[in-house]
């Protein structure tokens, strides 16, 4: 290993950085936000997936500005936005503000992605870079679900909530499940070119 390497491969060893602590913090809140969601605490919760979705751009503006990127980080960082995700779609299905198609809509996606790990550790590599359609999918879920839940509010701003929610929630699964045909393509991919380089001249 050059030295020019050494420092790169401990840098993306590294645990214990500001934008993981942060990832850590994100997702310790997580019960928090679950409980507070049960028990129909819908300003607390909208508060703590404020927070959550700020911690989310904070950890990676960190990471790239000070250079404290490192592999934890990006599993990390995905996990935690994922998590939430999930929490939220349970919460808000479990009180019948949205209907569980969408919790399995979701879900399925994930399930999908999670049956391609085997055949990337097969051939060698760990979990893809996130694409922008995912990144952007995330995001519109992650501030659609606090509007769904503020759409239990009474008059004009409950309406307007839901539009806005169900609008936004509905561009997400749309740009979720992009990115998932977009990560298939690039294992199937990855498969064939293993092949191709496996077969004999």
């Amino acid at each position: 290993m050059s030295t020019r390497e050494k420092p790169a491969r401990v840098a993306e060893e590294r645990v214990w950085t500001i934008p993981n602590a942060i990832s850590f913090l994100r997702l310790a809140l997580i019960p928090v936000f679950a409980w507070l969601i049960v028990a129909e605490h819908d300003a607390a919760a909208v508060v703590v997936v404020a927070v959550a979705g700020f911690t989310d751009w904070a950890d990676g503006f960190i990471a790239r500005r000070f250079n404290q990127a490192s592999r934890l980080g990006q599993m990390l960082d995905p996990a935690a936005d994922r998590l939430y995700i999930l929490v939220t779609l349970i919460g808000l299905a479990y009180r019948d503000i949205i209907p569980w198609w969408l919790v399995a809509v979701i879900v399925a996606r994930e399930l999908v992605l999670a049956g391609t790990i085997p055949v990337l550790l097969r051939h060698g590599y760990g979990t893809l870079p996130v694409h922008m359609a995912g990144k952007a999918g995330t995001f519109c879920l992650m501030y659609a679900f606090p509007l769904l839940l503020v759409a239990s509010a009474p008059g004009a701003l409950g309406t307007a909530a839901s539009t806005a929610g169900w609008a936004i929630a509905l561009w997400g699964v749309g740009l979720y499940w992009f990115a998932c045909l977009l990560y298939l393509e690039q294992v199937a991919w990855i498969v064939r070119r293993d092949r191709r380089a496996a077969s004999p001249a």
